[in-house]
């Protein structure tokens, strides 16, 4: 967890499975417990802006309207389709 002024906290994550792309829809847990249902604003890895991070890569993930961050929580991303009915 990292404190940077004039954004607020990021969270210092590490990509388990997957990938994390920018402007993804996320869930927040603790303790398995969702306490928050939000948007990924910021993504950097490194000291650089990234559009995506792939499985096994370290990075800093910026939330929106979120800052309540606890070294233990999980972020899992999820994407919303729209399928048509056949």
């Amino acid at each position: 967890m990292f404190s940077i002024p004039r954004v607020g906290k990021v969270a210092g994550c590490y990509v388990q499975n997957g990938v994390i792309t920018r402007g993804s829809r996320v869930r927040f847990l603790r303790d398995g417990v969702v306490i928050w249902n939000g948007q990924i604003t910021s993504l950097k890895r490194f000291k650089d802006d990234a559009r995506e991070v792939q499985q096994g890569f370290e990075c800093g993930i910026g939330l929106s309207d979120f800052q309540d961050l606890k070294q233990g929580d999980v972020i899992e991303t999820y994407e919303l389709r729209e399928i048509a009915r056949t």
